[in-house]
Order: C-alpha cells, then structure tokens, then sequence
C-alpha cells in the first residue's frame, strides 16, 4: 500500500525538515499542518480549512534537501483555468484525494481510508472480507491486459474526467471509477499534438512530468502485446526500486536476452549497449527509460515509453537523449555521430 498521505499529529516523525529553523517559503507552523503528502522526491503540506483540505505554500525537496514555493501556476494544469491562483481556494478534495485514498465521496467529503488501501485495486471487499472467495474480489492479475493496466492507469496518468465538471466542480481524477467498471467510460488521457511541446508532453509525445507513466505506457510496444504494469511492478512493496519485482536489468532480461526474438539481437549485451558489464550505460533503463520526466525541480523520474529517444531527436524535437544524460560533456551531434559507427544499428533510425 502506498503510505503517501500521513496525519502528523499521528506520525510526527513523518515531517522531514526541521521546521524550526526559519525560512522566508514557510510562513506556516507544524501546528497548522493537517496531512503530509510524500517523503520519497517531495514532501508536501496540506492545512484544512471546513471540510476540506488545502495546499500550504511551501514544499520540501527530499533530494537536495532545501525549500521550495509550492503553487501550480496558470496555464500549466488544465483545470488552472477553472480555480483561483491561491492556494486557499484550491481544494484537494476534487484536486487530489480521489487518488490518496479509497472511495472519496465527492457529496460528503468522506473516504474509508486515505492512501491506496485494497479496495482501490481489488474493488468494493466487504463481501470477501466476511467471505472469502475468489469469486467476490477483482484480482488485477485475473483481468485482460487493458482492463489490469488501467487499475494502475486510473491515478498514474495526466487526463480529466469525460465529464466535467460535475455538479459545479471540476476534477482531476476519474470520479466515479472502481476496479471492475470501464476505465474509458470515465476518464480520457490528456491530449499531445505530435510537434507540440506542452506542460505535459515532449514534441514527440514523451511525457514531460511525473505521474504520466500510464500516458507513456499505452504509446509503448510493450503494452500492444499485453505487457501489465504487474508484470515488473508489486504495489504490494518489494525490496527493489520502485517496487520492481527483480533488480531492474535482471527483470528485463528476462525477456530480452541476447539473440532474444524480443530484441536485442546481438550475441551479448554489452554489444547491443557499447558499454562495460556492470556500468550504468549497459543498463537497460539507462538508454530505454531516461529520466527525463520532471517531479520537482532537477529531480526526474523514468520514461515509460520504452522507447530510445535518439540524439537526432534532441536535435529536431528537443526531447532529452539518454546519451547526453551522462556525457553531458560532449558536443552537439557527438552522440548521433557515434551510433553511427555502431554496426548492430540501422543509421537510418539512429543517425538521422
């Protein structure tokens, strides 16, 4: 279960900066804090005011441990154009809490627990609680790809609901949804003209923020032949980043060995990556899952496009390559240059 969402008043200790050292960002006390939001990139505070709960203006960056403004500015955010500036006239109830918890109720505010409890994945449980069976829960695992894949699709993606809004207010989560009903009859992915770089999306499509690895994943070759978020990922938790299953090479050798059908197609793997054994550059997400997907400030999370984003694209679309991510000491063209030399590689698709 994803532990996101922490009352402090409960856990104290979830607060990660020490709060009593001053700071022009924080015009806020520990008292005044209702809910923390995160702790692995980012930690966010949330005051409530009524019964709803409401951003505060500052947010810690776990990587480079300093403050930062916190304010989704207009024109970024579709919905911006339909709230106030403030952060105080922004609430997380039809904002955020559709996806930190399970089965908000949008009359009453309620839910019956914060976070991604069960029922979020598995669907409505009170049956199979007092019955367990099989039959009376919604096993991901059990569902047809497109139907599995959008049990992780509904949260981890940018879109809005089909419609909206909805008794006067507007959403950004798919209200009305559980596991078991039909992801496309309540929510539709944000829309990329192929050229356009936006707030979302690279000119290519690539996502250009956090939380769009569903956006990313159906545009993938992977997810046309029936590859599941589950197939790499446990929800449940592992002792692996980003709860993957296996170490993240291990796992994607699996099915993508040497002379593998699925690719590559070179006798080893260091020859399809032109790198050392146990460097980054001979991992597989180093070159097929960049980070390049912004979540605050210099801190990236991974593509999930699977796709190799080439230097000529940086070139023609200003979509980051993987090459200039770690020789960001070379020159314009030095990467196009060199896969070129590469014989297991059409320069057609890589040079040009």
């Amino acid at each position: 279960m994803a532990n996101v969402v922490t009352d402090p008043r409960v856990h104290p200790e979830v607060i990660l900066p020490d709060l009593s050292k001053p700071n022009p960002l924080v015009t806020f006390k520990k008292e005044d804090i209702a809910f923390v939001y995160g702790s692995k990139w980012k930690q966010r505070y949330f005051q409530k005011a009524g019964d709803d709960y409401f951003p505060l203006g500052a947010q810690w960056d776990v990587t480079h441990q300093v403050w930062r403004a916190y304010n989704v500015a207009k024109g970024t955010d579709w919905w911006t154009a339909f709230y106030p500036p403030e952060n105080s006239q922004r609430p997380t109830g039809p904002l955020c809490d559709g996806c930190h918890s399970v089965n908000y109720d949008i009359r009453s505010k309620g839910v019956t627990e914060w976070n991604v409890g069960c029922e979020k994945c598995h669907g409505p449980g009170a049956e199979h609680a007092s019955r367990p069976s099989r039959t009376n829960i919604v096993n991901p695992a059990m569902l047809d790809a497109i139907q599995g894949n959008n049990v992780c699709i509904q949260c981890h993606s940018q879109g809005r609901p089909l419609k909206n809004p909805i008794e006067g207010t507007y959403y950004d989560w798919p209200v009305g949804f559980q596991v078991g009903l039909d992801l496309k009859n309540f929510w539709q992915l944000e829309e990329h003209r192929l050229g356009e770089q936006t707030f979302t999306h690279f000119a290519d499509g690539t996502a250009h923020k956090n939380r769009m690895q569903g956006n990313d994943f159906v545009t993938s070759v992977m997810y046309t032949r029936g590859v599941t978020c589950f197939s790499c990922h446990d929800v449940h938790g592992t002792a692996n980043d980003a709860d993957l299953l296996k170490p993240a090479n291990v796992l994607c050798l699996e099915c993508h060995g040497p002379k593998s059908p699925n690719g590559p197609r070179t006798a080893t793997i260091e020859e399809h990556t032109h790198h050392k054994p146990g460097s980054p550059g001979n991992e597989c997400i180093a070159c097929h899952m960049p980070k390049i997907e912004q979540t605050i400030a210099d801190v990236n999370v991974r593509a999930h496009t699977f796709r190799f984003v080439t230097p000529s694209d940086t070139e023609t679309l200003k979509v980051p390559n993987p090459c200039a991510g770690c020789h960001a000491d070379k020159p314009p063209g030095w990467a196009r240059d060199t896969l070129k030399t590469w014989p297991q590689f059409s320069p057609w698709r890589v040079g040009n």
